[in-house]
């Protein structure tokens, strides 16, 4: 058993409370990992406000790479001292996605978040690891299935990026819209995980990248990331987006946010037979409509994507290159480097609408 010091949320609602915790050594089949860092993401405050259901009290946080401290039995993939990125949603291979090959859809995913992983030091309530991998915390006790080899010549601290924004991002493009070469691209959000859209549009050749924020502030971000154009969000939005693709609309929008009302402007600024990805997690309360007349007429496809569509262990080697080459920035994404405290200051500004991607470095 050891003390470590990590971000937990008692219940629904409540604020993140830092403190101390007992974790157990790994048992059969699990490791034990030391945090370089973890991503604050959008998902963490979903979390902590009921948007998105898990057992609680929980220690949050899912997007993380460290390096492997102890193994328990039954382990043979890893050792210690492997570096390696946190997979908060791995594949069960037996289910009927994993069957069809969409591992992202896996439905026993989120079986590790059911099972609690470690106790409160105070007064030993038992707590849950969030989405399976607990990485708001010094160190995490997790399956061995939720680890994956840390990208060679990666620093540590940039690869926790690829554990959720990067691999969502670059999946939204390549694999739930499949954006071709020449093709035009909105991105609506520019958070961390827009900011990993914005460059992935710009490695699969998108001709023309519009990115929409509320914020004038992210301007630079989003043209550092390979947006050609920059709009504040209103009402116009669909029109300018016209206006700047001849009249048509973009072929591929991606709605990062998760708002009805974003969802809806990300539908009307896709062109007649383009494409909408929605990638943001919204509320139940977050209804979007359309008349059956518009959905014929304009021929358009409006898809969800969970996790980028993607197989993250197909895909974070093919990262890893784009990473080499610079074609991906990995440290671009971040406009925020905090300690374990400054989580629920990040999560203000999350909700201010501020920054990109702040990475906790432990």
């Amino acid at each position: 058993m050891a003390l470590v010091r990590a971000a937990v949320v008692p219940a629904t609602g409540s604020p993140l409370e830092i403190t101390g915790i007992e974790l157990p050594e790994p048992g059969p089949g699990q490791v034990r990992v030391k945090l370089a860092a973890a991503g604050v993401c959008h998902s963490d405050l979903s979390l902590s406000n009921g948007t998105m259901r898990v057992p609680l009290p929980a220690v949050l946080g899912h997007e993380g790479a460290g390096t492997v401290l102890a193994v328990g039995p039954d382990v043979t993939r890893l050792a210690p001292g492997d570096e390696v990125v946190l997979n908060w949603a791995p594949s069960c291979g037996t289910c009927h996605p994993c069957t069809l090959g969409e591992v992202w859809l896996c439905a026993n995913a989120l079986a590790g978040a059911a099972r609690p992983h470690a106790r409160r030091a105070d007064d030993g309530t038992d707590l849950h690891p969030g989405l399976n991998v607990a990485a708001f915390a010094e160190e995490t006790v997790v399956d061995a299935a939720c680890v994956l080899p840390a990208p060679a010549s990666v620093p540590l601290t940039d690869a926790a990026l690829l554990g959720c924004a990067v691999l969502t991002g670059y999946g939204a493009v390549h694999h739930a819209a499949r954006v071709r070469s020449g093709e035009t691209v909105a991105v609506f959000g520019v958070g961390g995980v827009g900011l990993a859209t914005l460059q992935a549009a710009r490695i699969a050749g998108a001709s023309t990248i519009v990115a929409v924020d509320v914020s004038p502030e992210k301007e630079e971000l989003a043209r550092a990331a390979g947006a050609t154009h920059y709009l504040i969000a209103s009402d116009t939005t669909p029109r300018e987006i016209r206006g700047l693709t001849g009249k048509q609309g973009v072929d591929v929008a991606v709605e990062c946010v998760g708002r009805a009302v974003t969802i809806r402007t990300a539908w009307e600024s896709t062109r007649r037979g383009g494409r909408t990805t929605v990638v943001g997690i919204g509320g139940k309360d977050q209804q979007v409509t359309f008349n059956a007349l518009e959905i014929f007429h304009w021929g358009r496809t409006l898809a969800g994507c969970v996790y980028g569509n993607c197989d993250p262990a197909r895909d974070l080697p093919v990262l890893a290159d784009h990473v080499r080459a610079g074609r991906l920035d990995l440290g671009a994404l971040v406009t925020e480097r905090i300690a374990l405290d400054g989580i629920p200051a990040a999560f203000d500004n999350m909700l201010a609408g501020k920054g990109g991607r702040a990475l906790v470095v432990f």
